[in-house]
């Protein structure tokens, strides 16, 4: 896994993280956010939300 940092001037500070999946756990992300309907930064940001502090 490896992140890359982006900063957007004159806008909010925004990160970026790259990860890399082996193809069955991509696929079941990919199944479930279809199923749900969400885009894969949602699923994967509420997640985060939910971690606790």
């Amino acid at each position: 896994m490896y992140r890359t940092m982006q900063h957007n001037e004159g806008m909010a500070s925004k990160e970026s993280v790259n990860i890399r999946l082996p193809k069955h756990e991509k696929e079941r992300l990919d199944r479930y956010c279809k199923t749900v309907g969400r885009s894969q930064t949602d699923v994967i940001r509420e997640f985060i939300r939910s971690l606790p502090d």
